[in-house]
């Protein structure tokens, strides 16, 4: 639909999603494909991130100049279903800052509501990940990456990441917010009067947490 949306394309995040969707996984299951596929995402979605080799290390033969990443980087989960998402960027991104942010969906209007944001004063990173599994309407995924400019990151440097998504909501996403780059592990075309992804996942926040 747009250049900056990344549908995955690799058959292992494929299958990881088929797994998740079937609803005789319990919540530890879920748990855990929601962990992989968090950093099936973060690998692809860092592809392009910037590395330095100014110092230098030894291996057991001699001297190599070390790569490390260039970048700081911040993870922006939006609470409370984008936590499944947090550990797997970490097995990346170790030293990342995790700044929460509360929003729930209004259930007539379907409007999201900002209930907390712990986001510090100023911006203090390179690259921002938004993490949310569901981008249902966009409208959750729109406000925050609001939230997300506001608090002063460009829009290049923010990269907003799913694990799927309704085509429609997707590029509500992606009108709003042209200069950021999306990456899901899939996309479902049908979204329902409720707002609701079909066939989709079913509430991801329910099914990490057991809360039915």
């Amino acid at each position: 639909m747009t250049p900056t949306l990344h549908p995955s394309t690799h058959p292992l995040v494929a299958i990881k999603l088929s797994q998740l969707r079937d609803a005789g996984n319990g919540p530890k299951v879920v748990r855990e494909l929601v962990h992989d596929l968090s950093g099936m995402l973060a690998y692809e979605a860092s592809a392009d991130m910037t590395v330095v080799n100014d110092n230098t290390s030894m291996t057991p033969y001699g001297p190599y100049n070390t790569t490390e990443l260039k970048e700081r980087v911040a993870l922006v989960p939006v609470l409370r279903s984008g936590l499944g998402l947090v550990d797997g960027f970490l097995n990346l991104f170790p030293d990342a800052h995790v700044h929460h942010l509360g929003l729930y969906r209004e259930k007539a209007s379907l409007l999201p509501v900002e209930y907390y944001n712990k986001l510090p004063s100023n911006p203090n990173v390179d690259t921002c990940f938004v993490l949310d599994p569901m981008v249902a309407t966009g409208n959750t995924a729109v406000s925050a990456i609001n939230t997300v400019k506001e608090w002063g990151m460009p829009g290049d440097k923010i990269k907003f990441v799913a694990v799927l998504g309704s085509e429609p909501g997707l590029k509500r996403v992606a009108e709003e917010h042209p200069d950021v780059h999306i990456y899901v592990a899939g996309i479902d075309n049908e979204l329902d009067k409720k707002g609701y992804i079909r066939p989709g996942l079913g509430d991801s926040g329910d099914r990490l947490f057991n809360t039915f």
